[in-house]
């Protein structure tokens, strides 16, 4: 990393704008940077450190008080730092969040801060957002804002404290500098899993314990498991399978025993069942023997009225086909009465006989039909008759369709006589848009041109303007500049004139005179009122140098404006700017209309072919028109023929007297009562034959049945009630017989003798006795293998949970010794953690670093020795830091050195802390680096021993700045930057 240049604006006690070229401060690799106590040194560094990071070191960062109070009112803290880092070259502008004054009214506003990163090499992409900017910038250094306070900005007094500091403090330095979260990452997981480890110790633990004890709630016992739980639960096991097997002997015995009891219980009980049987038997045969001869006469009841059934069904039928009969006389009454009515049906029942008979049909269906055919000759008109009305209809329809292709045809041939006209118009049209797409192209040329000559006429009008002003400005430059010199050869005489005056300010007692060599001045020149002197001289020069290049300036100016106007004038021609208006005006006009018609060529096309097309299809739908017209003529005229013709047919048909439809239902209704008073004439033959058959029927049926009689079947008809009633009675009777007769007939029960005698409560209470017995065997068995099959399944589950827990006890006994050594407990002898052995590691590299330069600094006399001792009072060890001295050979504490030589041994330290870390960044280069203060401390052999130090720092291109108020410093350090104090402000002043 290389610092180029730094402006600082209202930022800490500058009020304005200060400058800093470091490429310039810098250029023999070592510049001073020296001022009053408070006047800003130390500002310009954390100028540097806001411009990178956004942040500034140490306490002040905590302040956030970056705008200055020597600003203006609403002036913008600022830095803008140009830099090369990483062979990147770029510049950062940042401005830090500030309270600013309201625009109106009292009070402040917060401005939020702001930060720009410009590539000054011209390759990647600019930003403009905080976390982006700062995530490039720690990127290409490698290291943070803590790691560049600390390697780049050396601040005062920081290393001295770390050079003291106890091993605590010491690694709290360290661990901000050299990034150890890894290996805290491996401490923090070593306590994790040790944590882990011990909560699934626990837990597997419990649930040992656990099983343990439901293994003991199983066994029935309170004590719980011994060393070896495991052994334990097997004896437990064992004793219960004894248990369960004895009461599994009596549980077999008692079973057994209460087997004979209930068989012995269960024959003494059918016993008692067959007496009872036997007597129920012998009490119903008795009953059965008393009822038979009521049953008997039930018997002939049943058959009688089973023979009167079959006779009632013939006397119902009989009986009903005499009610019948007189329903058919009715209905032919009825049909016969409608006949009367018409002159025709009268004649037709005074040609039949009264009397109906089968040859009545002969006598009636010719008439009949007769007017049915007739009835099938009027619907035929009838249907005719319909169609005349259709046919008017479709007269109409056909009449309102010719007057529509009429009206068409005729519009089509007023159309067809214009489209002539209509085609010529069009093709015209044509025509105009293609001389218009023609020309159309040499006017786009004439506009253009108008318009840039009435362009460059109005640019003209302003540019003449704008050359008189210059060229007036051009004569006041050469004016000033003869001026300027004129001024500048007066001052440079005056010199001249008193240039002995100069050279005697110079002189100085005992020393040689620059002119005559002489080391006595008895009587030097004295200065005149109105001598000049170098720095008059110099302002001169700058300000004539100023003034001949404004006029260089100014002369350029005029000869472009000059080069501009002869241009625009030859572009507009030298016409005036109202001529060239309107021009402009005619060619756009003259080219939007040729535009217009051109852009119109295609629809103008387009319509001549339409046209073209309407023409044909005109043509066509004339012919269909007179096509259509034809075919309408011809069926309205057939269809008039038809409706002639119908007319005749149905006047010939009716007299005059009544309507078709009228005839029609009378011969109808005629139709329909001669052929209902036949099949009523019918109906009552057949039906008066029947009933005289039935009656017949039933009389010998009643004979043949075993009755004297009709009369006396009918008194032997039962319902159906009684005879159910009858045969369940019978049923019955013979069932239960059946039923007595098989149980006497049962071995078991005829070999009864009726003397037998049972004892149920007796066989009841052994039966008991053996119950109570084998129900108390049954649990004791049942409790012992209850008991066996928990304990069994609780002691396999006791045996899986030891086996897990004893790996994860010596799992974590092996875990908690290592998370002890890591930590620096344990078997750790010098108590020191993994973190403080890789912080103990780094210091040891920062202490042979900083050795080579303690040494040179000192003159060989001491150098650092780093120790990873243990601390006292058990104290965690390994970043120990103390003195070794080459004069005693002693290793003594770095709190015994002299000021002087704990600024040596600090700023080596600082140095060698510097090179580690930016080794420890990826090899990052750093350019420039700054020193703040400590010098004051040193004598004089001392001094030249760091500033060879230093020396040696900017070997290789290597820029060192050096902070302090020392005057010796001045003058071993040519190139200062001399930062001032004042009541307005702080400002610099650059000396190289």
């Amino acid at each position: 990393m290389r610092l180029h240049s730094i402006e600082i604006t209202a930022f800490g006690p500058f009020a304005g704008t200060v400058a800093v070229d470091f490429d310039e401060l810098g250029a023999d690799g070592l510049f001073l940077l020296h001022g009053q106590t408070g006047a800003g040194k130390t500002s310009v560094l954390d100028a540097v450190a806001f411009a990178l990071y956004g942040t500034v070191p140490g306490a002040r960062a905590d302040g956030r008080r970056l705008l200055s109070d020597h600003a203006p009112a609403g002036a913008a803290p600022q830095v803008c730092l140009e830099a090369t880092i990483a062979g990147r070259r770029l510049r950062i502008e940042r401005s830090p969040d500030f309270e600013r004054p309201k625009k109106r009214g009292v009070g402040t506003v917060k401005q939020q801060a702001k930060a720009t990163l410009t590539w000054l090499d011209g390759t990647g992409e600019n930003l403009s957002r905080i976390p982006e900017i700062g995530d490039v910038v720690k990127g290409l250094l490698g290291m943070s804002a803590e790691q560049f306070f600390q390697v780049v900005l050396l601040p005062q007094g920081e290393f001295a404290k770390f050079l003291r500091a106890a091993s605590d403090e010491r690694g709290k330095l360290l661990e901000r500098l050299f990034d150890t979260t890894r290996f805290g990452d491996v401490e923090q997981w070593f306590r994790e899993r040790r944590g882990s480890g011990a909560k699934a110790l626990a837990e597997q633990q419990k649930a040992v314990d656990v099983l343990a004890a439901k293994v003991a709630a199983a066994a029935g016992i309170e004590a719980g498991a011994d060393a070896e739980p495991v052994e334990w639960a097997h004896r437990l096991l064992a004793d219960a399978a004894d248990v369960r097997d004895a009461t599994a002997v009596v549980h077999a015995e008692a079973r057994e025993l209460d087997r004979g009891n209930r068989a012995a219980l269960d024959s003494a009980i059918a016993l008692q069942e067959r007496i009872r049987r036997r007597g129920e038997a012998l009490e119903m045969k008795t009953l059965l023997d008393a009822g038979e001869p009521e049953r008997a006469a039930m018997a002939v009841e049943r058959d009688a009225a089973h023979r009167a059934d079959l006779i009632a069904v013939l006397d119902r039928e009989a009986a009903g086909a005499a009610a019948e009969s007189e329903v058919a006389r009715s209905a032919l009454d009825s049909t016969a009465a409608v006949l009367e009515k018409s002159a025709e049906g009268r004649a037709l029942l005074d040609e039949v006989p009264g009397q109906p008979d089968d040859s009545d049909r002969v006598l009636i269906r010719p008439r009949y039909e007769r007017w049915s055919s007739e009835v099938t000759k009027l619907d035929s008109l009838i249907d005719q008759q319909r169609r005349i009305d259709e046919i008017t209809c479709r007269r109409e329809v056909l009449e309102k369709n010719r007057q529509t292709v009429a009206a068409e045809l005729e519009g089509v041939v007023a159309e067809r006589a214009a489209l002539p006209d209509r085609v010529a118009e069009a093709t015209a049209a044509v025509a105009e848009s293609e001389k218009a797409a023609a020309s159309l192209p040499g006017l786009r040329d004439a506009r253009d041109r108008a318009a840039d000559a009435l362009s460059a006429a109005r640019e003209l009008r302003s540019r003449s303007a704008e050359l008189e002003e210059l060229e007036k400005a051009s004569a006041q430059r050469h004016t000033d500049h003869n001026l300027a010199h004129e001024a500048l050869l007066e001052i440079r005489a005056r010199r001249i004139a008193g240039m002995a005056a100069e050279l005697a300010a110079r002189l100085v007692e005992g020393d040689p005179c620059e002119v005559c060599g002489a080391v006595e001045h008895p009587s030097p020149a004295q200065p005149e009122p109105d001598a000049a002197t170098e720095d008059d001289e110099e302002r001169a020069h700058a300000v004539e140098r100023r003034a001949a290049k404004a006029l260089t300036d100014a002369r350029a100016a005029v000869g472009d404006a000059t080069s501009t106007v002869a241009i625009l004038r030859q572009r507009s021609g030298d016409t005036c700017e109202d001529d060239l208006a309107a021009a402009r005006a005619g060619a756009v006009e003259a080219h939007d209309t040729a535009e217009s018609a051109a852009a119109q060529l295609d629809r103008r096309r387009r319509a001549v072919d339409d046209l073209h097309a309407r023409d044909l299809a005109l043509r066509s739908r004339e012919r269909e028109a007179e096509t259509a017209l034809a075919a309408i003529a011809r069926d309205d005229a057939v269809l008039a023929s038809e409706a002639d013709e119908i007319g005749r047919r149905v006047a010939a048909a009716v007299d005059g007297s009544e309507s078709l439809s009228a005839k029609r239902e009378r011969l109808a209704a005629l139709v329909e009562a001669a052929t209902a008073w036949l099949d009523a004439r019918l109906r009552v033959a057949q039906v008066h034959s029947v009933a005289q058959k039935r009656v017949r029927e039933a009389e010998i049926a009643a004979t043949e049945g075993g009755f004297t009689d009709l009369v006396q079947a009918r008194a032997a008809l039962r319902p159906a009630s009684r005879i159910s009633e009858i045969d369940r009675e019978i049923r019955d009777a013979e069932n239960r017989r059946a039923i007595v007769a098989a149980v006497l007939a049962e071995p078991e029960i005829h070999a009864l003798t009726g003397d037998e005698a049972v004892d149920l409560e007796a066989a009841r209470a052994v039966v008991a006795s053996g119950a109570v017995a084998l129900e108390s065997a049954l649990a004791a068995a049942t409790e012992a293998h209850r008991r066996h099959t928990d304990i069994a399944t609780y002691a396999n589950r006791l045996e899986r949970a030891y086996e897990a827990l004893v790996p994860l006890r010596d799992e974590q006994a092996e875990l908690t010794a290592l998370a002890d050594v890591v930590a620096g407990g344990g078997a750790n002898n010098r108590k020191m953690s993994l973190r403080s052995y890789v912080l103990a590691a780094r210091l040891e590299e920062v202490a042979e670093a900083a050795s080579d330069r303690l040494r040179r600094m000192s003159g060989g006399r001491y150098e650092f020795v780093h120790s990873d001792a243990a601390g006292s009072h058990g104290k965690r060890g390994g970043l120990g830091l103390d003195i070794h001295d080459e004069y005693t050979g002693a290793v003594r504490s770095t709190k015994t050195l002299s000021g002087g030589e704990s600024f040596q041994a600090s700023l080596a330290l600082a140095l060698g802390l510097a090179d580690v870390v930016a080794a420890e960044a990826g090899g990052v280069v750093i350019d420039t680096m700054f020193i703040d203060e400590g010098f004051g401390t040193l004598d004089a052999d001392a001094l030249d021993a760091v500033m060879g130090v230093l020396d040696e720092l900017r070997a290789g291109g290597r820029v060192v700045g050096v902070v302090s108020h020392v005057d010796e410093l001045r003058q071993r350090i040519p190139s200062r930057l001399h930062v001032l104090r004042g009541r307005t402000g702080s400002t610099v002043q650059m000396v190289s």
